[in-house]
């Protein structure tokens, strides 16, 4: 068994993230970053929680870019074919469910 405390993890780059857990073809990750990352599509649903910070996520539908600011305990989830990128406000730590391997 293992406790996790976000907290107390920090990168040493944008994006690092810390394994915790596989379960059939999917990655949970605890991630830290100070930097946005850049615009993709996964291959999979994604499940993007905030644990810590505030990040705007960006997505694009038809052309159209919108921005949705999350805050602690606020739960991205993104299908299969939505454009998007995290823009964090500062440091965050994110919890990032999605396919193992997807970008």
């Amino acid at each position: 068994m293992n406790v996790f405390h976000p907290k107390d993890f920090t990168g040493k780059q944008a994006w690092d993230a810390l394994d915790i857990e596989h379960i059939q073809n999917a990655t949970i990750r605890l991630h830290w970053t100070d930097q946005p990352y850049k615009w993709h599509i996964n291959d999979g649903p994604e499940v993007f929680v905030v644990l810590d910070g505030m990040v705007d996520m960006h997505i694009r539908k038809d052309g159209i870019e919108y921005i949705h600011r999350l805050n602690i305990g606020d739960i991205f989830h993104a299908q299969c074919g939505d454009e998007h990128v995290a823009h964090p406000q500062g440091a965050a730590r994110v919890l990032v469910i999605e396919t193992e391997g997807s970008v």
